[in-house]
């Protein structure tokens, strides 16, 4: 049998190619970057920091995170037409980074934890409207309870199942202080009492009256502060706020529910204010309810607006679906309860209600970078003492 070698290529194919352009190469360079940046901050971790002094003083504003994905595992783009690396808008402008075209199903891909109770979590805030889910502006808080749970909360103290919950060691709550002369801004600091419109962060006095009294009347501070404050020769008096029982606040989850056509107030009210709060028990997938005019405003906006019922509307106290009364349904999907832990001064689910699983973006788990935004010099803006520090 003959055996033909392979014909020598024309000297035109063996010619070696044409090098890349320094444009070329920098374009190659910065496309790689960019997807490998996007794979990266879907699919493991995100840097957030923290813009607002709910959390405080657990987390402090000027906080820079790492939030993990892997924990409760990324979930797919619901609204994947966006301009890579962006949030809601293009760096530095209002035009929106982003089309809803096309609008996919998200999925959660498979994480190595779920939610658990008093853990940090970032989220998608469920109550914003005017952008897709995965779109909706980022809130960090603590999850007080999970899928199931009776949430409940007396005198400032949370329940779970009707047993007090673990409060984060440094929970804080509102004062109203009385001292013989203003405080020194350094007892502030010392003791993390922060205001963060004042100049300085340092808390002003509200007046001083004629007995030489000089009032703070809204201090957030920890237990420890206030233990503190109370054995100083110059406090005269400090009151803790606390609203009391049976008071109703229409600010309140489900008071607060934007209702198509509300009914009068106080056919809807319950008297639960921050401070004082349910018993209120959280859905869980698969759970079946039965609809009633009793508790039909803390369903409607679960069944219409974060479960994607069609047909779902709001009429003189009972929830319709196609025109029909509703009066029994079936979760989807998992839900929890958020709360800040600078817990009066926090919004979070006690105003606007429950999280909806597929809100989820991660767990936060360590301080990378720490930036005091009143610090008065360059030097002694780093809180050196909080960089690398775990989460808890």
């Amino acid at each position: 049998m003959a055996v033909k070698f392979w014909d020598k290529r024309p000297e035109t194919e063996t010619a070696p190619k044409k090098p890349k352009s320094a444009a070329r190469e920098w374009g190659d360079a910065i496309l790689f970057a960019v997807v490998a940046a996007t794979l990266i901050r879907w699919a493991t971790f995100e840097a957030y920091t923290i813009p607002t002094p709910s959390m405080e003083n657990s987390l402090l504003v000027g906080d820079y995170l790492f939030v993990s994905k892997l924990h409760y595992g990324p979930r797919t783009p619901q609204t994947p037409l966006q301009v890579p690396l962006t949030h809601q808008t293009i760096w530095g402008t209002n035009i929106p980074s982003y089309s809803e075209a096309i609008q996919l199903t998200s999925r959660r891909l498979p994480g190595f934890s779920e939610v658990k109770r008093n853990d940090v979590v970032v989220f998608n805030v469920p109550f914003e409207k005017q952008h897709p889910a995965d779109l909706r502006t980022n809130y960090i808080k603590r999850c007080i309870g999970i899928p199931g749970d009776q949430i409940e909360v007396r005198q400032a103290q949370a329940y779970i199942n009707g047993k007090p919950a673990t409060n984060p060691p440094h929970l804080q709550t509102s004062y109203s202080l009385y001292t013989d002369a203003p405080v020194r801004p350094e007892i502030f600091r010392e003791q993390g009492i922060v205001d963060y419109d004042a100049a300085n962060g340092v808390p002003s006095p509200g007046y001083t009256n004629a007995s030489d009294t000089v009032q703070y009347p809204a201090l957030h501070m920890t237990k420890d502060a206030a233990d503190f404050l109370r054995k100083q020769s110059f406090v005269k008096l400090l009151v803790e706020h606390r609203l009391p029982a049976g008071k109703p606040d229409a600010a309140v989850f489900p008071n607060s529910v934007d209702f198509p056509a509300p009914a009068p107030l106080s056919a809807t009210t319950r008297p639960w204010n921050p401070d004082n709060y349910g018993p209120l028990q959280i859905p869980k997938e698969g759970q079946t309810v039965q609809i009633s005019p009793e508790n039909a405003g803390i369903y409607f906006k679960i069944i219409g607006q974060y479960e994607h019922v069609p047909g779902i509307s709001w009429q003189n106290g009972t929830i319709y679906q196609n025109g029909q009364a509703l009066t029994s349904y079936t979760f989807k999907q998992d839900y929890y309860f958020m709360m800040g832990d600078n817990r009066h001064n926090s919004q979070d689910s006690r105003y606007w209600g429950f999280v909806p699983a597929d809100h989820i973006v991660g767990k936060a788990v360590l301080i990378w970078l720490s930036v005091d935004p009143n610090a008065p010099s360059f030097f002694s803006k780093i809180r050196w003492s909080r960089l690398f520090h775990i989460i808890d």
